[in-house]
C-alpha cells in the first residue's frame, strides 16, 4: 500500500518546511473546511469515524496492516502491544459512544448543529449552540499514538480544520488514521494538515500559532510553560502535562484463588503500551492484611509479566533505555542481598559490592538475559517513580489513606488510580482518591484503556474545544 502525498509530512525527510509554506497549508484547510466541513451535521460526522474505526479493526484493513508492518520500527512498540492498544481505542468510537461523549460534554447532540437544551435549561427558557474554532492546532506528544489519534476525532466532531504537528518518531500512525479518514471521504483530507519538525522550529511555530485560536498540547510541564510564554494573549491553549499513575489492592482480593486474577490485570496495565503512558502504573499498593501477601503478589506479578512476554513481546529498547533498567535492577540486587545477609542466608554478592545496614527488605524479579520485565518488591512503601518498559514496584500498606500519604511528593501529578478491590467498597476507595485529587479511578486491568467520555485530567474533553452562544428565551 502506497500513501498518497496529501500532506506536509508525506514529503520526504530531506524536504524543506518554511514559515510561509506552513502559513499558506493553514489557510488552505481553512478555506475547504468553511466550504465543506463546516456544512455537515453532527451525525454524520459520527457514522464516518465509527466506520472509520470500525475498518481499522479488521485484519485485512490495509491501514491496520501498515501500521503493524512499519509501526515496531518507528515506535518501538512490537506488533501485538501495537494492536492491542489500536483496538483498545477504535473499539470505543462507535456511534452510542461519539452520542454520549457529546450528551456529556455538550447537554445535547445537537449543539454543534443548532440551537438546543436539555430538558432542564429548557425549562428555564435557555438554549445554546456550540462552536468549534476555525483552526485547531494539536502538538502531539510521540510516546503514544493514541491520544493524537483521539485529538483528530475531536477536532473533527467539532467541525475545526486541523493542522497536528508531528514528532519524528511519532508520525506514523496518525498519518495512517489521517489517510484513512483521507480516502472516506477526500474532501475532509483537505481539512486536515500534518507535518513534522523538529521541537524549537520557532519560526515554523510562530506562522502556525499566527493563524490559529486554540492549540492543544501533550507533554513535559516544561514545554507546557514554554509553549505558554509563546502563544499569543487571543490563542486558547489546552494542555497536558506531564502525569503518571498507580494501582491499589484491597486485601479483600488477597485470597489465594482471586490475587492471581488480579496479578494477571496488573500485568495487562504494566504491559500495554509498554508502560510508557500516563495512565500506567509506576506502583502497585497492596493492603497487607489479606491471606497472600505484598510480597507474594509481586511474585505473581512477575509470573504474569512472563506469560504476558511470550504472548506479548515487548520489543528492542534504545541502548540507553535499556542501560537504565539494568542500572536500577543492580541497584535493587544490592538491596536485596543485604536484606537476604541480614537474615543469614546464602547469597551471592555482585562483584565490587559493599553493604550498608538494610532496614527495609527488598526483592527482584527479573527476565533472564534480557530487560523485557521487571518487579520489584520493597517493604520502604514510599512513592518510587519507575523507570518504565515494564518495571513496576510493589509495595505494602496497612490502608489506602497510608498509601496516599508515602505518595504525597506527587500528590497533584497523579492521573489515574487502577483498584482491586470488592465492588462494594470502589465507592468509598473513590471518594478518599477524588479528595487527594485522583480524576480518574478505574478497575485494575483497564486503566490504559480510558473511555470515550474520560475527562482527561478532570476536564471535559470536548467540551475545552468548543465556544458557546447562549440564547434566552
Amino acid at each position: 500500500m502506497n500513501l498518497p502525498q496529501i500532506f506536509l509530512a508525506d514529503l520526504p525527510p530531506e524536504a524543506v518546511l518554511t514559515p510561509a509554506l506552513v502559513r499558506d497549508a493553514c489557510i488552505a484547510v481553512k478555506r475547504n473546511r468553511a466550504q465543506w466541513l463546516a456544512q455537515r451535521k453532527t451525525q454524520e460526522l459520527v457514522e464516518l469515524v465509527a466506520y472509520a474505526a470500525e475498518r481499522w479493526q479488521q485484519p485485512d484493513n490495509g491501514f491496520r496492516r501498515l501500521a503493524l508492518q512499519l509501526g515496531p520500527a518507528e515506535t518501538g512498540f512490537g506488533p501485538a502491544t501495537l494492536a492491542r492498544g489500536l483496538d483498545s481505542l477504535f473499539r470505543l468510537l462507535t456511534v452510542d459512544q461519539l452520542h454520549a461523549l457529546l450528551n456529556q460534554d455538550l447537554g445535547d447532540v445537537r449543539r454543534l448543529d443548532e440551537f438546543s437544551a436539555p430538558a432542564g435549561e429548557l425549562r428555564h427558557g435557555r438554549l445554546a449552540l456550540a462552536r468549534g474554532h476555525e483552526l485547531l492546532v494539536h502538538l502531539a506528544a510521540g510516546n503514544l499514538p493514541n491520544s493524537a489519534l483521539m485529538s483528530l476525532v475531536l477536532g473533527l466532531l467539532t467541525r475545526s480544520a486541523q493542522f497536528m504537528k508531528l514528532s519524528r518518531g511519532g508520525a506514523l500512525l496518525p498519518r495512517l488514521f489521517a489517510h484513512s479518514l483521507a480516502e472516506l471521504e477526500p474532501k475532509l483530507g483537505g481539512c486536515l494538515e500534518l507535518a513534522v519538525w523538529p521541537g524549537g522550529a520557532a519560526d515554523l511555530e510562530a506562522a502556525l500559532f499566527g493563524e490559529t485560536t486554540c492549540v492543544t498540547v501533550q507533554g513535559s510541564d516544561e514545554t507546557v510553560a514554554d509553549l505558554r510564554g509563546r502563544l499569543p494573549a487571543s490563542v486558547r491553549l489546552v494542555a497536558h502535562g506531564h502525569r503518571l499513575s498507580f494501582g491499589f489492592i484491597s486485601g479483600d482480593l488477597m485470597s489465594s484463588y482471586s490475587a492471581r486474577k488480579v496479578a494477571e490485570k496488573a500485568a495487562a496495565d504494566v504491559s500495554a503500551w509498554n508502560q510508557l503512558g500516563c495512565l500506567s502504573p509506576h506502583v502497585f499498593y497492596v493492603e497487607d492484611r489479606g491471606a497472600v501477601s505484598a510480597e507474594a503478589f509481586a511474585e505473581l506479578l512477575a509470573a504474569a509479566l512472563a506469560e504476558r512476554e511470550t504472548t506479548e513481546p515487548r520489543g528492542e529498547l534504545p541502548v540507553a533505555e535499556a542501560a537504565q533498567i539494568n542500572d536500577r535492577r543492580y541497584l535493587h540486587e544490592l538491596r536485596a542481598a543485604r536484606h537476604l545477609v541480614q537474615r543469614g542466608e546464602a547469597v551471592t554478592v555482585p562483584r565490587g559490592a559493599f553493604f550498608e545496614p538494610a532496614s527495609v527488605g527488598t526483592r527482584l524479579w527479573a527476565s533472564e538475559g534480557s530487560t523485557a520485565w521487571t518487579v520489584v518488591y520493597e517493604e520502604d512503601a514510599r512513592f518510587h517513580a519507575s523507570c518504565l518498559n515494564r518495571f513496576a514496584y510493589v509495595k505494602p500498606v496497612r490502608d489506602l489513606a497510608e498509601a496516599l500519604r508515602l505518595a504525597d511528593p506527587v500528590r497533584g501529578q497523579v492521573s489515574t488510580v487502577g483498584l482491586a478491590a470488592l465492588e462494594s467498597r470502589m465507592p468509598e476507595l473513590a471518594l478518599e482518591l477524588s479528595a487527594w485529587g485522583v480524576t480518574r479511578v478505574c478497575p485494575l486491568g483497564r486503566m490504559q484503556e480510558p473511555p470515550v467520555t474520560w475527562r482527561h485530567d478532570g476536564r471535559p474533553a470536548l467540551g475545552e474545544l468548543v465556544t458557546w452562544t447562549d440564547l434566552e428565551l
